[in-house]
């Protein structure tokens, strides 16, 4: 068998083009069918879902005649297209005496060559297949024993010669042991990706860690927080990556298989404004009805949670508008400048990308740094236009921190006087000084805060004494203490 590695011409072009009938001429692709009431539920099923995914289709007459001995043509489009493999066979030397390379078959043939599933010079088409060579040719193209294929639920109903509908239960039976394969690779705006698979992804290997070694990119573009999956789709994914650099090809493998590659997209995310948040604190601010729509409305994982969610085609239209997906702002940095003053990088603060109902991420000052009243700031970003990028600082007060009450020896329950309405305790510090002069440091907790509280852990491995009274202060200039606030226990 050769080892060539699979790759995915299917990447290029959607998975519904070039999906000619199994037969060839002029098909419908419409299920279910009109002849497949009368055979097994097993094999109806398997019909429709590989219908469903644009594998078979059926005749003119809107029939799949499941019940007609299939072909080596037809297991071989119907192998090529669910198990993903490479189509690209018009690009290819011809390795069959028999075949002039204009057959509609033609790269579903060329596919299962290349992939060393097929070694014979001749590839007879019109032939049909038994039970024994449909195994070699799954065992061959999913690089597993034989005995693995004859495990199947389907293979001991298969007679000498294989039915299309027996066949159609056998592929997708096998197609549930592939492993699963980027089939659709497109580049969504600078800083999001859309990646379609032949099957959902684990969940395990949605973590960001398992993710991030799985899905590698070159040129030093990596994803910048886990993939999302899209409400209403079953495989295709929202990935986030830092701010492409334009003209650069980047290519992505999965699990160390090529998966595809594509241009940088300078299509910037269309921000409508910036305003001040708080002494240290900024937003910049999108709107669905400029077109512009925060990832979380359209994912999975939030589809229940967010008010107004809604989903999305594969084009990412909803309602006749057609959106800019916002991907996650994991690490993303935007550039504020005051004027006359030197250009400073701020830093997205975590978990503050729509938490107030509205798709205003926060960013926060550099280094401690606070903001001048009554000096104009502009805000740049290598991922974002700004239709208003400008605002005139304002005097606003820090927060101010009104209480305090141990939880366990090694953290802090502190409560501002008024409820922020947004995790703007991300980053934030707290020292804690005993009645001894010993000074400890604290440091939020994060997505902890109810209301006007947020939990504080204590760092380096600290605990509080007992019984001892501890006077709590802000780290910096984000808050100010209500007079001496006393840590109670």
């Amino acid at each position: 068998m050769k080892t060539t590695k699979k790759t995915l011409a299917i990447l290029t072009i959607s998975a519904a083009v070039g999906l000619s009938a199994v037969l060839p001429f002029n098909a419908l692709a419409a299920s279910p069918f009109e002849d497949t009431a009368g055979a097994a539920q097993q094999v109806q099923a398997a019909i429709e879902a590989l219908s469903g995914q644009h594998v078979v289709s059926g005749y003119e007459d809107n029939s799949f005649k499941p019940d007609r001995a299939v072909t080596r043509a037809e297991v071989a489009k119907m192998m090529t297209l669910a198990l993903h493999l490479d189509q690209a066979g018009a690009g290819w030397a011809n390795a069959f005496s028999d075949l002039s390379g204009n057959e509609w078959f033609y790269g579903y043939a060329a596919a299962l060559h290349a992939e060393g599933v097929l070694t014979s010079s001749q590839f007879d088409g019109g032939a049909t297949v038994t039970a024994t060579e449909l195994v070699a040719l799954l065992a061959g193209a999913l690089q597993v024993d034989a005995a693995v294929i004859r495990e199947l639920p389907s293979f001991a109903a298969a007679g000498s010669t294989v039915t299309r509908g027996q066949a159609a239960l056998l592929i997708y039976e096998a197609q549930q042991k592939a492993p699963i394969r980027v089939t659709k690779l497109e580049v969504l705006n600078g800083i999001t990706l859309q990646v379609t698979f032949s099957g959902p992804i684990p969940a395990a290997d949605l973590e960001l860690e398992p993710a991030s070694k799985n899905f590698v990119l070159d040129n030093g573009l990596a994803i910048n927080n886990v993939p999302r999956l899209k409400t209403g789709a079953v495989s295709t994914y929202i990935v986030p990556v830092p701010t492409q650099k334009e003209g650069t090809k980047y290519t992505l493998t999965y699990k160390g298989k090529p998966a595809g590659s594509f241009t940088a997209s300078t299509e910037k995310i269309a921000l409508a404004s910036t305003q001040q948040v708080a002494n240290d604190l900024f937003e910049v601010e999108s709107h669905l009805a400029d077109g512009v729509s925060d990832y979380g409305y359209v994912i999975a994982a939030y589809s229940k949670s967010r008010p107004g969610a809604f989903i999305v085609d594969e084009g990412n239209r909803y309602n006749g508008v057609t959106y800019q997906i916002l991907s996650s702002m994991r690490n993303r940095q935007v550039q504020i400048t005051p004027e006359g003053g030197e250009t400073m990088t701020a830093n997205y603060l975590p978990f503050t990308q729509a938490t107030d109902g509205r798709q205003a991420p926060k960013f926060i000052l550099p280094n401690g740094a606070t903001f001048k009243p009554g000096v104009k700031y502009t805000v740049s970003a290598d991922w974002a236009t700004l239709k208003t990028a400008t605002f005139i600082a304002k005097d606003i007060a820090p927060l101010t921190i009104q209480s305090a009450a141990a939880v366990n020896n090694k953290t802090v329950n502190v409560t501002l006087a008024a409820d922020p309405k947004d995790e703007i305790f991300v980053s934030r510090r707290v020292t804690l000084t005993g009645t001894d002069g010993k000074a400890l440091t604290a440091e939020y907790t994060l997505t902890s805060r109810k209301g006007a509280t947020g939990t504080f852990a204590l760092l380096d491995n600290a605990e509080l004494v007992p019984g001892m009274t501890y006077t709590v202060a802000p780290v910096g200039a984000w808050a100010a203490a209500a007079g001496t606030v006393k840590l109670s226990r």
